[in-house]
């Protein structure tokens, strides 16, 4: 089934900021959609975001140069190919760009187009894409992870670590996990509300902005939460620390309570609340490019599993690299990070055949049908990351576990015991 029309389009993302979506249509009429999330905060090493820069429309966020990039010249070159031959796809539209990082013509409408293709291929066979990723039956779910309370920079302080998740791993199933996530959601709120005699604010990934500079402070207040709602026997935690955000490569310091410290004093401290907290992951602990002291970190963090997020961008070489290292246990899988669905495919491949575990993630400017949903089934991985239970785009997430639970008749959520290390 060949390719006969491509064509793209501005659409806004959950942040009402300009995103590029592709239409990809076969000769039977089938038609694939895609369109490539951002982050709120970027890797350095993640492929080129094309915007226009034009300050009269959106602030400059607008990506009418990425669209006319997929009308253009992508266009032109996947139409009258196959769709069945995802690599050969998204390969033609490496090679029509020739940059390392995609920025000629734009990660955003290389992404864009390669999940429309994924899709019309899946629709082509009148399959979810889910089950053409997985090549077989689906027998287990991922246990999903909320991003519940977020750290950022306060008028009255700041708290460095990006995220604080809470992790269903005791759940019994993925319906009871779901529920433990929204009722212990807005427990948190009503324990912020009593501690800070204040209603927590909504932070920029939606979930509930930090009231405390001290991530144990925090940690506390959660298991404090989940105590009061009695499910405190079914979870763990886990942080994503986003520590690129808070380094300053010139006294290669982070912040960390109010104060500078060098890496070993953040893995140390980091080490003791693994200690003090039950933490099924810990990610982006170091600076981006501080692979040195991931090494040292993924040592001394025998309690937990050591993730790269913005050191690996979902890029099988840098994964190589850190596998060579013996930096990480597994990565944060974003594909639009690397930029087509087939690298994102080849880096999870690499990683299960080195045994290190790739868990699937949205990025805060998210979209209602995000591809990272199909991966995070299609590919059998033990968990996933996802939003607080807020907003619409994070919900329609917990929303598609519940269908394929139910469209699959057997299908269970994975059991951690034999991949946490607490």
């Amino acid at each position: 089934m060949n390719i006969t029309d491509v064509h793209a389009r501005q659409i806004l993302d959950c942040k009402a900021r300009p995103m590029v979506e592709v239409k990809v249509t076969l000769e039977d009429g089938t038609v694939g959609r895609g369109a490539g999330p951002t982050g709120t905060t970027v890797g350095a090493h993640e492929a080129s975001v094309l915007r226009d820069h034009d300050f009269s429309h959106y602030n400059g966020l607008g990506v009418q140069k990425a669209v006319a990039n997929v009308n253009g010249p992508i266009a032109d070159a996947l139409r009258t190919m196959p769709i069945e031959d995802q690599s050969a796809l998204d390969e033609a539209m490496i090679a029509l760009d020739g940059s390392p990082d995609k920025g000629r013509l734009g990660g955003n409408a290389i992404y864009s187009a390669s999940i429309a293709c994924f899709r019309a291929q899946a629709a082509s066979q009148k399959t979810p894409l889910y089950a053409l990723i997985a090549g077989d039956t689906v027998n287990r779910l991922p246990v999903p992870c909320f991003n519940v309370v977020n750290g950022g920079r306060y008028d009255e302080f700041t708290q460095p670590f990006n995220e604080f998740l809470v992790v269903p791993s005791g759940a019994e199933s993925v319906e009871h996990a779901i529920e433990i996530g929204v009722r212990l959601f807005h427990q948190i709120g009503l324990e912020m509300t009593k501690a800070t005699k204040a209603p927590p604010r909504v932070a920029t990934s939606y979930g509930h902005a930090a009231p405390y500079a001290d991530p144990a402070a925090v940690l506390d207040l959660m298991r404090t939460a989940a105590v009061a709602c009695q499910v405190d026997n079914y979870i763990a935690y886990a942080l994503d620390c986003a520590s690129s955000e808070m380094y300053d490569s010139k006294s290669a310091t982070y912040e960390l309570n109010g104060r500078r410290v060098s890496a070993d004093d953040l893995i140390e401290s980091v080490a003791h609340l693994s200690q003090e907290f039950d933490l099924v992951f810990v990610e982006d602990l170091l600076d981006e490019d501080d692979w040195e002291g991931y090494v040292r970190a993924r040592r001394e963090l025998s309690r937990t599993l050591l993730l790269g997020d913005d050191l690996i961008v979902s890029d099988r070489k840098r994964l190589q690299q850190a596998i060579a290292m013996k930096a990480v246990d597994g990565f944060v899988l974003k594909p639009n990070q690397v930029g087509t669905i087939s690298e994102a495919l080849d880096t999870h491949a690499e990683a299960t055949q080195h045994g290190l575990i790739s868990v699937p993630s949205g990025r805060s400017g998210g979209v209602i049908d995000d591809i990272v949903m199909d991966l995070s089934v299609g590919l059998g991985v033990p968990f996933q990351k996802n939003g607080a239970p807020r907003s619409g785009e994070r919900i329609e997430k917990l929303n598609f576990l519940l269908r394929v639970i139910d469209e699959n008749p057997g299908c269970r959520m994975t059991d951690l015991a034999d991949v946490v290390r607490y």
